[in-house]
């Protein structure tokens, strides 16, 4: 099948791989299913650092789906890993899990109360849920299952053969001085290459096993205590016996390795054997693999050896959370992309992915960051619905070509569009209802009905999920002192100790609810009563007025707040007054 090219006035990052993508895989295997990867470490929490690199390859293989193609997007489970530490911050675990450091991931208990049968698959169940929500087809592939069953029994073999040719390779970055400070790590990586970035000298553990007998690139498991902690002290070729002491327990045994399937060829043979097996034609890496002496580019000789290529890919860049340090899987305590989902839409967090080139960083907003991050998704929706666009289907209106393009990619899949919020109302004045009515459903069906008196919601299911993504926001991540309490009673002592100008304000924002109870009109009341005062008419535009308006302004708005809620500021105040109601807000400020 020819190649779809994107014409340059529409084209993204994400076609142009997709263009380099389908000619290299043309170049390597014709008329065969595209191959892209992932690889993900169940060893702890995965958060959205990891979810990049599934994004970058999603993204790219749905495009090439779009264009008609057959596509395989393979996400390999490192589940037969190691298990490095306990992750600090994970719920039902405790030091006493230290006892299985250096057991594979699939050995380990799960956390306490876990409805899952081992550590893995703990951590994975909650990654398959998310990118389900999130439209993310793939094949998962377990490597527990790889190696166990015997899979690999031939790369494993053909790596012990050509030993020699693997660590001769190794050894021309083994002398390279390792770098002062390691560059921030997305993809997960055995604790042996975390290490050796961080110049601890243990790099010959990332390279493979050194003993009497030489180097080897395989790892068994023992047969006793199941760890890693295990010397090849020989082996013979012709026969495939192996023989290994463990250091943990002081195990020793003889085994085939032509019918052994407990243990695992090191990281950086690991990850080329793959390639080849898989014939892999995109897989991006994180900077800690793309330096030199990385896994990476050490993995572009050693999959020569397995009489494969390296993958085209980009290194993609560190992504943030908005008031939190960078994120590491072991460390614990850092936001998942099932996190993210309790408080946004799919389609944003797709976007925040969609819209960044790989080897640009950002932010993920879990702060009030993430109303404005929503006003910019909801400013390009309505752009993008006002237009159509050649290369997607879907609107221009004036947004860039490169803005629609993430936007299509962030509400649908070649599979078809994303569940969304049917009303989509906007994310503040939602967060601001579900902060003043506490959980209070037909209260904030009340105030979110008058919004818009004209086109009334008929019931929360209108505004949902939107609606409960920002409830779930107030609720976890807002502070205490943030949160707004309307006052039961009026502040006596306040309305008496204003002065003429403030009681004339009051009066006229009192004679004007009634005509202006709507979202519309109460943002045209409140900023207009100063400009009232002051002797303009209430429509007049900034341009219009002295800029002492703006000062008059503030201090109305600040005094609305102090009666209304107790402090200098809140919610915008025309959500804040539809929240009260009439008959609340005229009571409170002294009718």
């Amino acid at each position: 099948m020819p190649i779809v090219a994107q014409s340059t006035e529409t084209t993204d990052w994400v076609s142009r791989f997709a263009d380099e993508v389908i000619e290299e895989s043309e170049r390597r295997a014709p008329g065969k299913p595209v191959v892209v990867a992932s690889g993900l470490s169940p060893s702890g929490p995965i958060h959205l650092g990891n979810l990049r690199e599934v994004m970058t390859p999603h993204l790219v293989a749905d495009e090439i789906r779009r264009r008609g193609r057959q596509v395989r997007h393979l996400i390999s489970w490192d589940d037969y890993d190691r298990y490095r530490k306990v992750p600090a911050g994970v719920a039902g675990v405790d030091e006493s899990w230290a006892e299985h450091i250096g057991k594979p991931l699939t050995s380990v208990p799960a956390p306490k109360g876990s409805a899952h049968p081992n550590w893995a698959e703990h951590f994975k169940a909650a990654m398959i849920e998310s990118l389900a929500e999130l439209g993310v087809e793939f094949d998962g592939i377990s490597q527990t299952a790889q190696y166990t069953s015997g899979v690999y029994r031939e790369q494993i073999l053909h790596a012990m053969r050509h030993r020699g040719d693997i660590d001769a390779i190794l050894d021309q970055y083994r002398t390279k001085k390792a770098p002062a400070k390691k560059q921030q790590s997305q993809k997960p990586v055995d604790e042996a290459e975390l290490e050796a970035a961080e110049g601890s000298g243990a790099a010959a553990e990332d390279d493979g096993s050194f003993g009497s007998a030489g180097y080897f690139p395989y790892k068994p498991y023992c047969g006793n205590c199941e760890k890693d902690l295990t010397t090849v002290t020989s082996y013979e070729d012709d026969t495939t016996e192996l023989s290994y002491t463990c250091d943990a327990c002081g195990f020793a045994e003889t085994v085939r390795l032509s019918e052994y399937n407990r243990g695992k060829l090191v990281w950086k043979v690991d990850w080329p054997m793959r390639w080849a097996y898989e014939g892999v034609v995109f897989e991006p890496s994180g900077v800690d693999h793309s330096s030199p002496g990385s896994s990476f580019q050490v993995g572009g000789q050693i999959v020569g050896i397995f009489g494969g290529k390296q993958p085209i890919g980009p290194m993609y860049a560190f992504v943030g959370i908005s008031g939190m340090a960078k994120m590491s899987s072991s460390r614990g305590g850092v936001p998942t992309p099932a996190d993210a989902l309790k408080i946004m839409e799919p389609q944003l967090l797709r976007w925040l992915y969609a819209r960044r080139r790989p080897n640009q960083s950002f932010k993920i907003a879990f702060d009030q960051e993430i109303q404005r991050l929503y006003d910019e998704w909801d400013k390009l929706d309505a752009k993008v619905a006002g237009g159509t666009s050649q290369a997607f289907g879907s609107g221009g209106g004036s947004a860039l070509p490169g803005d629609v393009a993430a936007h299509s990619r962030a509400v649908r899949t070649a599979s078809g569009e994303l569940p969304r919020t049917p009303r989509p109302m906007p994310y503040r004045t939602l967060a601001s209802v579900a902060d003043i009515t506490a959980g209070h459903e037909d209260q904030a069906l009340r105030i979110l009905s008058e919004l818009d008196p004209e086109q009334p919601l008929g019931s929360l299911d209108e505004v949902r999920p939107r609606f409960d993504k920002a409830e779930a926001w107030i609720n976890t991540h807002v502070s205490a002192d943030q949160r707004t309490i309307v006052r039961d009673e009026p502040d006596v002592a306040l309305l008496k100790s204003l002065d003429e100008a403030s009681q004339q304000s009051l009066r006229l924002l009192l004679d004007g609810l009634a005509d202006h109870w709507s979202l519309d009109g109460l943002t045209h009341l409140v900023y207009g009563v100063p400009k009232v005062q002051a002797g303009f008419p209430a429509d007049a535009t900034p341009k219009e007025l002295p800029a002492e308006i703006k000062t008059a302004q503030r201090s109305f708005f600040a005094l609305l707040y102090h009666l209304l809620v107790g402090r200098d500021t809140g919610p915008r105040l025309p959500t804040l007054l539809l929240a009260v109601g009439q008959e609340r807000v005229r009571r409170l400020l002294g009718e």
